[in-house]
């Protein structure tokens, strides 16, 4: 068998081993943070409702982000039942078809140009799955996963359209993007159609260009297009709840978010491009080394490559200037910027002439050398893990570190893209379930239920963690503003479980455990560490 056949072979299989992994054990560990838990929630009572118009969480509207998500969900409940591995299929499907449109759009450039060698699309997929931001997203009930997928295809759409790569198909190719950016629209709100926007017009003004006429006759039908799209959701939940919809919806969730700090997430303008560089690891040192090379890019030049590049620095450059400027800052608002990233790294690797030259491989080999060393102490001495666990997690990097600095191959990326699934697919089943298990309520709730509690309503603690919401759906307090019914001390409490005349489980912190041992009409139920849950009588 010829060499480049044999490594096409292999490449495939990883690949294919790479998609599965993005369904492997979504339901392994139990739903954590405060969006997570809230987010299937909401799609559990739309499920039960038969409801695909209005969200809501303990009974009451939710009108914080639009329904793909929960239509994503309530397909897989409907299929295979609630669970978190159901809240989460819809989600992992987004992250392989984020990765199958940036497969899709540098086999259109493959094909079309000499420009780029045979194994770029290859190499663009084999990347693009291993990137441990777009994995680690992709195993989350995240709105961030669902608006990447629909970005991406947009994106990608609109590029293959506007350098004409394929002529016959470009009519569809237009159609694509603006069915893409509806269901953007769909996937996150009104970002769903600046950041599409912002790209496009970056990119024509990065080289300085002005659009061709065929773009703006596009709009005269493209724009109707998308708003038909968005409708299927906007159009009955506006005419449903009117005034109220609009203003949480558009006035809180969108402006007042974007230009203030009333939802707590406030960071320094630097965040964003610090973030970046986490979530490209395993591939951050070609970041770097795209980003030096910035000045040597032809900005205008004519070849397929070149107008590449400028578009993928314009879809990293607006959303990450646009999210910088926002008075609200969380690490997922730029997960769309990731596949052009993605992208660019590939294109940089597939023009690598001689790996043993190459700085960022060796800083690439490094890197994931450290990786498995420091992953090996952390798990060792802070989270006190088994030598067995701390070993079987930290081997994948260190190997595949070591074999990258020793061997100077060209097969560095499947290398380090086995060593993701291998070492990923090992901490999901040693480390991440005794770590994680203090960040959610589940087990608790579990141990109440066998103890013949599964019946009483919970009072949750406002926070980080509202896996409460979830695991104990239909006996959470809420407020009369859809929030948990905040509760922090003793007697308050107290007076809470007699003011209702009945038996409440509440979550405390385990700090304070210690007020509430061996006091009348308390009963200390569990307790994980970091949260306890108690019965007051």
């Amino acid at each position: 068998m010829h060499p480049s056949t044999l490594a096409k072979r292999l490449n495939f299989l990883l690949l294919l081993v790479l998609i599965a992994f993005y369904f492997y054990g979504l339901g392994h560990l139990p739903l954590i943070g405060p969006d997570e838990p809230r987010y299937a929630q909401v799609g559990r009572e739309m499920f039960l409702r038969h409801d695909l118009v209005t969200p809501t969480l303990g009974g009451h509207t939710w009108f914080e982000k639009p329904a793909l998500l929960y239509w994503l969900q309530i397909a897989a409940f409907k299929l295979f039942g609630v669970s978190e591995w159901s809240a989460r299929l819809g989600p992992a499907l987004c992250g392989v078809l984020t990765v199958l449109a940036i497969w899709f759009l540098a086999r259109r450039i493959e094909r079309s140009t000499n420009e780029v060698p045979r194994t770029f699309s290859q190499t663009a997929a084999l990347i693009a799955a291993s990137c441990l931001g777009l994995i680690g997203f992709s195993r989350g009930a995240s709105f961030d996963i669902v608006i990447t997928m629909t970005t991406t295809w947009a994106m990608s759409f609109f590029f293959l359209a506007a350098t004409n790569v394929d002529e016959r198909k470009e009519n569809l190719y237009v159609i694509g993007c603006y069915f893409f950016v509806g269901l953007s629209l769909l996937a996150k709100g009104l970002v769903g159609i600046v950041i599409p926007g912002g790209v496009i017009g970056s990119y024509y003004l990065l080289r300085r260009e002005w659009p061709n006429r065929r773009l703006w006759l596009s709009l005269l039908w493209g724009v109707p297009l998308t708003i038909l799209v968005s409708s299927a959701w906007y159009a009955p939940v506006i005419y449903k709840h009117g005034w109220t919809f609009v203003n949480e919806f558009f006035v809180q969730h969108h402006f007042a978010r974007y230009l203030s700090n009333k939802y707590h997430h406030p960071q320094p303008f630097y965040f964003y491009p610090a973030i970046l560089l986490l979530l490209t690891l395993p591939w951050t040192p070609f970041l770097v080394a795209l980003l030096v090379r910035v000045g040597r890019w032809k900005w205008r030049g004519t070849g397929i490559t070149d107008q590449l590049v400028v578009f993928c620095f314009a879809w990293l450059l607006f959303p990450v200037l646009f999210f910088s400027f926002s008075g609200s800052k969380l690490p997922g608002y730029i997960l769309p910027v990731l596949p052009a990233v993605l992208i660019l790294i590939s294109l940089r690797v597939v023009q690598i002439e001689a790996p043993s030259s190459s700085w960022p491989i060796r800083t690439t080999g490094v890197l994931w050398t450290v990786l498995g060393l420091g992953g090996f102490v952390y798990g060792w001495r802070i989270e006190h893990l088994s030598i067995l666990c701390c070993v079987l997690s930290a081997a994948p990097f260190l190997l595949a570190g070591v074999f990258v600095l020793a061997t100077n191959t060209r097969w560095f990326v499947q290398a380090v893209a086995a060593s993701v699934v291998v070492g990923v697919i090992a901490v999901l089943n040693c480390g991440a379930a005794s770590v994680v298990r203090r960040e959610s309520t589940r087990d608790l709730l579990r141990v109440a239920d066998a103890q013949g509690y599964s019946n009483l309503r919970v009072l949750a603690l406002p926070g980080d963690d509202r896996s409460a919401e979830f695991y104990a759906a239909g006996r959470v307090i809420y407020g009369p503003y859809g929030e948990v019914t905040p509760v922090y001390d003793v007697p308050q409490l107290v007076n809470e479980a007699r003011a209702r005349h009945e038996r409440l489980l509440a979550f405390i912190n385990s700090d304070d455990l210690k007020f509430y041992r061996d006091r009348t009409g308390v009963e200390v139920i569990a307790d994980n560490g970091k949260l306890a849950l108690i019965c007051l009588y």
